[in-house]
């Protein structure tokens, strides 16, 4: 048996439903407000963490950079101390003769050179 509700629609139920739809309305605002300052908070934090992240890429490329560098120092080291041996060396006449003599194929009249390309001075 169906029973039929009636629902009443004095002062008080109509002083109800809008004090609800005022709650609810300010909960909306509320929540509204919230989502703003959720979406700043996130935007906060994504800033710094991009330039957190374009500093480290930063930093392995310099890393980079150092590593190829201090191979190129090195190298280099090791040139200027063959080179000022080199030079050193080149100070001695007999030395510089024979040095002259291997490596542009100087010779002296009536000689004759035979080049063995393992013996020649770089």
């Amino acid at each position: 048996m169906p029973k039929n509700i009636v629902q009443l629609n004095n002062r008080f139920i109509q002083d109800e439903n809008q004090r609800r739809r005022y709650v609810d309305q300010e909960r909306r605002k509320r929540n509204r407000f919230m989502g703003w300052v959720l979406i700043l908070v996130i935007l906060l934090f994504i800033l710094p963490t991009y330039n957190l992240y374009q500093s480290y890429q930063t930093l392995l490329q310099r890393r980079e950079q150092y590593s190829k560098l201090k191979e190129k120092y090195q190298t280099l080291s090791e040139e200027k101390v063959y080179q000022s041996d080199i030079a050193t060396k080149l100070k001695d006449d007999s030395y510089a003769a024979k040095y002259a003599r291997a490596k542009y194929s100087f010779s002296k009249e009536g000689e004759y050179i035979y080049t063995i390309p393992d013996l020649l001075p770089q």
